[in-house]
């Protein structure tokens, strides 16, 4: 019955595709209208003013006065107003604040465009339903903070994903369809699944068109093109790397066939193919030919998912995995081998390390320097296999370390290694994201363990003695930190002044740049399926971070910024007002720097495709405090900074402006136009001009106005005399839906730091032979070995969350580093 079922799912997928066969045909070949993939307008909140504290709470009054009045006596508006107000006050630098609902579990985003971050979640039983089964896509709105649903048909459960060079993107692979807890669909051996009504996702290539709400969202042109009968890969991929060249081509590379913990089998007879488990090609979207084997894949065997893939000037691509480096060209598949990561510190999947390209600036020649930070430096044989870890990972300290390489050293020198600052507190999961300002941001992941999730370990042989649920970390870490790279050695890394979460970011949680410079926080779901009473529980809630720029009460606010970029050219000019700063025109000028932002696809504390590439400017100063920036064009070679979409900001010495959307080169998968760079005008000062913004940039004079503005909105609400008799109602309601939206939100945020115990070599041996051999029908996703551990219907329901049953469990503190590896008695497990 299932294979006969199995042979009309083409045709069924077909029909219920059919209304965006037509109309996204255009869109799957990469060849997309530019006008319809970005705006050319920026999308402002609040009248066009930039987005300080002080302009939002002055024009929150103003709404509140004008909007609110005629039914304000007769409603709970006031209180909403009181919310808006500590919502915009808590947006000083450093704070974290709690944003919404993404109604997905974030396990991957990107931003669309300066309205709307699109969401992507596993194929699982979320509450939140579309068209008659659990949605795994949504859209967030930058301005509201609410999510809505989308449909996505295949299982997206670990894609990768990339920028197209229209503005579009594109995600790749995943996993076969599942049913609840995680089980094999249904339908075809994980073809589909009727309950969770997802489709296989481990060839698809989906492509979306970034919308706004100028747009008719419900047209299929807003709408994923998810349909595998049209459009998809050659191979099998899960955990698959994804990077752009030049001419905007997608390289897509390794990756499992399906399930597991490590791409490898024990013993690993097969390092190339594990039995038919893992996937050692690359191939290309659009296609370049047949895929074919990468040697690196086969050589980093087991550690090489989701492999950090970063493109160099000359058009080949630094690629590390394991312990390896290397430098490979696409064109004619050659490695060149670099150094060995020192210390042999993982910093893939799952160890999943912070990896980030620093700026590309004048100053350095646009010569990429990637960093490496956290990660883990496991023993191998603590690694296990497709199965589970042999080691109770949650125990192991992450890595601190952190390395930094360049690739292609102009002066012809060899690559090397190069320590750098470590970390102020070891990580995994930790992830880079490049500010504006140029300082590089880390948030979310642990101090203890690795990425993943499992039931056992080749230490703890059943999941009622797992001690965090499935997660296979601990110790998460709610202080984000900011590493300057321009700063000296010894010094570049801080948390002052930084807020702490005490919402648990671990596995699958996902972090991206916002258009006002903020940073979008969300995700975290180390279990199998959704389970929101475990110690690290799928999380809905959303959370934006302010870097210390927001405490200035002065921001740019800069006209002219044009909606497209080519390689070399005319130079074009950015009028920045008086208004925009305060001081000498003279000194904002010379501290001004034009910058293109990519946040890229983010999954797995990884944003790939994510850059930062620094303008050359010089500029004119006028007599009124204005002045005129001449800004050159994007370096005359697309192999710094692929084609596709960036965020443009004006950044006044560390302040930057909002970000304008713009598409650098010709929207189109091709060998892109280059020109030679015009040279710019030389820099005209004027002594006596001067910015005339209100306030003072510092932190002291920015938090005593927004003091004073708040002490006036309250005033106004206060004055509405209702305070009293609604105040108890809206707390209730408030917290009873905090409760309902993330039951564990409250946990107590702790430095957790923990060592690791005996090193288990008795319970290594015992389970020396657990793992899967030579059948990739085995390494479905969590598939267990043990009938009694695996999910069913029992157990879990679309219409309630599965809860973990906690009797006869011991009991853990997860933010106690003295708990850990520990039982309610004390005793080490």
């Amino acid at each position: 019955m299932q294979d006969a079922a199995a042979t009309n799912l083409t045709g069924e997928f077909e029909v219920k595709m059919g209304v965006q066969n037509r109309s996204w045909r255009k869109a799957a070949t990469g060849v997309c209208d530019n006008n319809n993939v970005y705006t050319k307008r920026i999308i402002s909140l609040y009248r066009g003013q930039p987005r300080t504290a002080a302009t939002q709470l002055w024009t929150l009054v103003e709404l509140t006065l004008h909007s609110l009045l005629p039914f304000i006596m007769f409603s709970s508006a006031p209180w909403l107003v009181l919310g808006l107000v500590a919502a915009v006050a808590a947006q000083q630098g450093g704070s974290i604040v709690q944003a919404g609902n993404t109604l997905v579990s974030a396990m991957m985003m990107f931003l669309g465009n300066t309205e709307k971050v699109y969401i992507l979640d596993k194929a699982e039983g979320n509450a939140v339903q579309i068209n008659g089964h659990p949605a795994w896509g949504a859209v967030w709105d930058f301005n509201t903070h609410q999510a809505q649903t989308m449909e996505v048909y295949t299982n997206t459960f670990c894609a990768s994903g990339m920028h197209l060079p229209n503005g579009s993107y594109i995600t790749l692979g995943g996993n076969t369809a599942v049913g609840i807890g995680g089980s094999t669909g249904s339908v075809g051996s994980g073809a589909y699944d009727t309950t969770y009504q997802d489709y296989d996702g481990t060839k698809a290539i989906r492509i979306l068109n970034p919308c706004t709400d100028s747009q008719d969202f419900a047209s299929s042109q807003c709408q994923w093109f998810d349909n595998a009968t049209i459009l998809s890969m050659q191979k099998q991929r899960w955990y698959s790397a994804a990077e752009a060249l030049g001419d905007g081509t997608i390289a897509i590379i390794g990756g499992f066939v399906n399930g597991g913990y490590i791409n490898r089998n024990t013993p690993n007879t097969d390092p190339a193919y594990e039995g038919g488990a893992a996937e050692p090609t690359y191939e290309f979207y659009p296609s370049r030919g047949n895929a074919t084997l990468m040697q690196f894949m086969v050589t980093t065997s087991g550690l090489n998912s989701y492999a950090h893939t970063y493109l160099m000037p000359s058009g080949k691509m630094f690629i590390q995995a394991n312990i390896s480096t290397i430098i490979w060209d696409p064109d004619t598949n050659a490695e060149s081998r670099l150094p060995d990561m020192p210390g042999s510190t993982v910093r893939v999947y799952p160890a999943s390390g912070a990896v980030a390209m620093l700026p590309l600036t004048p100053a350095n020649n646009w010569t990429p320097t990637i960093l490496f930070c956290g990660g883990s430096d496991m023993p191998d044989q603590y690694w296990g296999n497709y199965s589970f870890p042999n080691y109770n990972t949650w125990t192991y300290p992450a890595s601190r370390d952190c390395q930094r390489i360049t690739p292609e050293p102009q002066d012809g020198s060899t690559p090397v290694y190069v320590q750098d600052d470590n970390m102020l507190e070891g990580r995994t999961m930790g992830q880079f994201i490049i500010l504006p300002d140029g300082t590089l941001l880390v948030v979310n992941g642990g101090t203890n363990g690795t990425a993943g999730y499992a039931q056992a370990t080749g230490q703890t042989p059943s999941y009622d003695l797992m001690p965090y649920g499935e997660s296979l970390a601990a110790g998460p870490v709610g202080t984000p930190a900011i590493y300057n790279p321009n700063m000296p050695s010894g010094s570049r890394w801080s948390n002052a002044g930084l807020k702490s979460s005490n919402i648990a970011r671990l596995y699958h949680s996902s972090a991206i740049l916002l258009p006002d410079a903020s940073v979008l926080i969300a995700g975290s779901n180390p279990n199998v399926d959704v389970n929101l009473s475990t110690v690290f529980p799928t999380t809905y809630t959303a959370e934006i971070f302010y870097p210390p720029y927001f405490s200035a009460s002065v921001r740019p606010n800069p006209t002219g910024i044009p909606s497209t970029l080519t390689y070399g050219g005319s130079y074009f000019n950015v009028t920045v007002p008086s208004t925009s700063y305060t001081g000498s025109t003279n000194a904002a000028a010379s501290n001004t720097t034009v910058v293109l932002t990519r946040g890229g696809f983010t999954t797995h504390a990884m944003n790939m495709g994510q850059r930062f590439l620094q303008l050359n400017n010089t500029y004119t100063v006028n007599s009124d405090g204005s002045y005129v920036l001449h800004v050159s064009q994007v370096p005359p070679n697309a192999n710094l900074l692929t084609p596709g979409p960036c965020l443009m900001f004006v950044v006044i010495d560390g302040i930057p402006s909002n970000g304008t959307m713009v598409i650098v080169g010709s929207g189109h998968v091709e060998a892109q136009p280059v020109s030679a760079i015009s040279d710019l005008p030389p820099s005209v000062q004027n002594a006596a001009a001067q910015g005339s913004g209100q306030g003072s940039q510092t932190n002291s004079s920015s938090s005593s106005k927004t003091g004073t503005i708040v002490g006036a909105v309250v005033g106004v609400v206060a004055a509405i005399g209702i305070v009293g008799g609604l105040a108890g109602i809206f707390i209730a309601r408030r917290r009873r839906a905090a409760s309902r939206q993330h039951p564990s939100a409250a946990y107590a945020m702790g430095a957790t730091r923990a060592g690791f115990g005996t090193s288990g070599a008795a319970a290594l041996s015992r389970h020396a032979d657990d793992a899967r051999h030579s059948n990739s029908s085995a390494f479905v996703p969590l598939h267990q070995d043990n009938p009694s551990m695996a999910w069913n219907a029992s157990t879990v329901s679309l219409q309630s969350a599965y809860r973990d049953d906690h009797d006869g469990r011991p009991h853990y503190d997860p933010y106690n580093p003295h708990a850990i590896g520990r039982s309610s008695t004390g005793t080490r497990l």
